[in-house]
């Protein structure tokens, strides 16, 4: 087997129906599998797998064991000559797995690949691609100073833009391809560390056997990110412990180095908390995106359109646009949502097979699921 995609999931029942449809396009073609780890959750995440999903291997944990540990048994029970790391808040494009797999793209240094991630506003994601976070490229990033010049540019890898395919030393968890082997090889996430800091550590370990991680910017796919997590108190405590844990693994010790790190991880974690908002927005006209004679029942004037170039902005309107996603492909509809990100425009996918509609307006709100 060429491919075991690995989806952890803990209640987003929605967004992951819709990762694992989008998964299953992807893997057309390619000789694979999907296996869905579920911690614990309250919702009808398992429920919704067994009746929609029947033939995918679904593991079911009975207790919320962490991010590590939750990737580790889906990793145990993968047949693939790669793997897959996938957030269930994800949507990855038709192309995105036979882009990176191909054996170009596979040298003898090659370690972990990660690819171009924008959120579901269309924006680009700088976490796609990082450096190793060291206490000075945290202080860069703690204070802004990235956005400065490129000379503090470390943190976001700014060596490479967005466009340009090449070697970064961190990739993030959200997406991540290696080849199985190398992932056992190095002890694959360090159960240690409950979540936040894993995929830095693996990244980093990855580097340590002398390979390389390369961000890929041929394909994209949508990360909805702030559904992943509450930034609550809760979320503010593991994010402090996270960084604390990889620095302690990796760094030497030092009273001036600690006590820097505890500071710069709270007052990152109340950055990171400040930012989470739900954005209420007053939409003033829907337009649909459908092949098919498809109504959907909307509250506001709604015009359907079969073809994205009959499509003409008006910025003086808010306008939410919906994607069908049965008669239009998930590749056309990321392009679409990069090429037109506007101010005024928000984005849904309408998912048939549940009757919803989802997305989210930029990279810090939760999202918004609108059963119809």
């Amino acid at each position: 087997m060429q491919l075991s995609v690995i989806i952890l999931n803990y209640n987003v029942r929605y967004f992951l129906e819709q990762c694992v449809f989008s998964v299953q396009k992807a893997l057309e073609g390619i000789d694979g599998e999907i296996i869905v780890i579920d911690n614990a959750s309250s919702d009808d995440s398992c429920e919704i797998m067994k009746t929609k999903f029947p033939h995918i291997k679904l593991i079911e944990n009975e207790a919320n064991l962490g991010f590590p540990k939750g990737n580790n048994i889906g990793v145990a029970q993968a047949k693939g000559e790669y793997i897959c790391i996938l957030n269930p808040d994800t949507v990855v494009a038709e192309d995105t797995f036979s882009k990176i797999l191909n054996t170009k793209n596979w040298q003898l240094n090659t370690g972990i690949i990660g690819c171009k991630l924008i959120d579901g506003a269309g924006n680009f994601l700088p976490e796609s691609k990082r450096g190793v976070p060291t206490p000075w490229v945290a202080f860069t990033k703690i204070f802004g100073l990235y956005k400065i010049s490129n000379f503090f540019g470390k943190y976001y890898a700014q060596h490479l833009s967005e466009k340009e395919t090449g070697k970064v030393d961190i990739l993030v968890g959200a997406f991540m391809v290696m080849k199985r082997e190398l992932y056992l090889e190095v002890g694959g996430f360090d159960e240690n560390c409950f979540m936040y800091s894993d995929d830095i550590d693996l990244s980093y370990l990855v580097l340590k056997t002398g390979k390389s991680n390369y961000y890929f910017h041929e394909t994209s796919v949508i990360h909805y990110k702030g559904e992943s997590t509450v930034r609550d108190g809760t979320y503010m405590k593991r994010f402090r412990e996270a960084m604390q844990f990889f620095y302690n693994k990796h760094f030497k010790r030092s009273w001036f180095f600690d006590v820097m790190m505890q500071v710069g991880s709270f007052v990152f974690s109340l950055l990171k908390k400040s930012q989470q908002k739900n954005e209420v927005r007053i939409i003033d006209e829907y337009v649909v995106f459908s092949r098919k004679n498809r109504e959907l029942n909307l509250s506001k004037k709604t015009n359907y359109l079969s073809d994205f170039n009959q499509f003409e902005n008006q910025s003086y309107k808010n306008i939410e646009i919906i994607f069908d996603t049965t008669t239009f492909s998930f590749d056309e509809i990321i392009t679409f949502m990069q090429l037109n990100k506007r101010k005024n425009l928000s984005f849904k996918n309408y998912i048939l097979s549940s009757n919803y509609l989802i997305g989210s307006n930029n990279s810090n709100d939760r999202g918004q699921i609108i059963l119809l």
